[in-house]
């Protein structure tokens, strides 16, 4: 893990967050930092690691190329993060994901076995990997960053949808386990999120996500809303689900109240396309 010099966390409280060149990652790096926090950056945007750490500024963390995939890499990370914080992680961040559009015929192999490799294995990966560090460290926590398609089914998103409820289920699993050595467990489900996932994904037709919620009238919000809830999760009272944006807690709502009207509304939505 690479950084300005060699910072070092100096008894501050530490966060390690992956896919932390953009995004919500990015995002939640600069309020942490801001909080006095000693930050770990990760990701494969080498360059864009490289402005995070300016941003968040080169005595405040330290930033490394990692794939989430890779569990060596992983090992590599973490010790090198380990050695700057003291054996210290407070808070393991699993924010990297990746989302490919479209009907499951119509999705290749290479986009399938990608998304469940990034956005599911590479959850698993984290939390295996920081297992030790999180457990030394006193009143850690892992935050998943999950999806409001955690909670309810997007249409033609159906592996996206696959992996954000395995993570959703996941945490729940892992709040049960992780309570055994004091680790606490927070699963973040936004609602869609102003980030550059929005201009790479399709999901509804052969435009960019972006355009298509806005032909929509969905609702877009900004990227601070899920750093702010990272935030208050991390800092707050114990709670494990967070659903980010007005919408997200109308859908986990209506879910809960009426999962058949939900599942007639997702039915009439593909017939509408």
């Amino acid at each position: 893990m690479a950084a300005s010099g060699k910072a070092q966390a100096g008894g501050r409280r530490t966060i390690f967050i992956t896919g932390a060149a953009s995004g919500i990652g990015l995002a939640t790096a600069k309020r942490f930092a801001h909080g006095g926090w000693f930050v770990g950056l990760a990701d494969i945007d080498t360059k864009g690691l490289a402005a995070a750490l300016d941003a968040i500024g080169p005595d405040n963390g330290l930033a490394g190329r990692l794939d989430v995939r890779d569990r060596g890499a992983w090992k590599r990370e973490l010790a090198a993060f380990a050695r700057a914080t003291g054996g210290r992680l407070d808070v393991l961040v699993n924010n990297a994901g990746v989302a490919k559009g479209g009907y499951l015929e119509a999705q290749t192999p290479d986009e399938i076995d990608l998304q469940v490799d990034v956005n599911l294995k590479g959850v698993l990966n984290g939390c295996r990997a920081a297992f030790d560090l999180l457990a030394a460290t006193p009143e850690a926590q892992v935050v998943n960053v999950a999806s409001v398609a955690g909670v309810v089914a997007v249409p033609r998103a159906s592996v996206y949808t696959a992996t954000k409820f395995a993570v959703r289920g996941l945490s729940e699993a892992l709040d049960a386990e992780f309570a055994r050595v004091g680790v606490g467990v927070r699963c973040i489900m936004p609602w869609f999120i102003d980030t550059p996932l929005l201009d790479k994904a399709r999901f509804y037709g052969n435009e960019d996500l972006r355009v298509s919620l806005r032909e929509q009238k969905m609702a877009v919000y900004p990227v601070e809303d899920v750093s702010e809830a990272i935030w208050s999760a991390v800092n707050g009272k114990p709670r494990l689900h967070h659903l980010v944006g007005g919408q997200a807690r109308h859908v986990g709502w209506l879910s809960r109240l009426a999962p058949d009207l939900v599942r007639k509304r997702l039915r009439r939505q593909i017939e509408a396309m």
